[in-house]
């Protein structure tokens, strides 16, 4: 079993900056893909970023250039950083672990708001 606990999240203007952490306990596998996905009113749920133990990304073209993903491997930390809010930047963001071995797992999210 894998635990993820996200923070970070809040209300925040149009043009602001966020960052969100996520920190990950229980079996973790050294060879994993962390991320975050987000969720807004009456929408699906949609892929934000991911980023591989070795590093390797893969960003929603509405994020690119605006959000950065991170990771801390030692610690089995997750970070996005999301500068130039928008108003469509508004949903409920969730951590993401996935390992071949021991399947997919989530956080229960965090609320980002951003007003216009």
């Amino acid at each position: 079993q894998v635990q993820l606990v996200e923070s970070g999240g809040g209300l925040v203007q149009a043009g602001g900056s966020l960052r969100l952490s996520c920190a990950a306990s229980g079996s973790i596998f050294a060879i994993n893909t962390m991320g975050w996905y987000r969720q807004a009113p009456g929408k699906q749920r949609e892929l934000v970023a991911t980023m591989t133990n070795t590093r390797y990304t893969n960003y929603a073209a509405s994020v690119k250039g605006r959000f950065t993903i991170s990771r801390d491997n030692a610690k089995n930390m997750v970070y996005l950083q999301m500068n130039s809010l928008k108003p469509e930047d508004t949903a409920v963001y969730y951590c993401t672990y996935s390992n071949y071995e021991s399947g997919d797992y989530w956080g229960q999210g965090t609320q980002v708001t951003v007003s216009s």
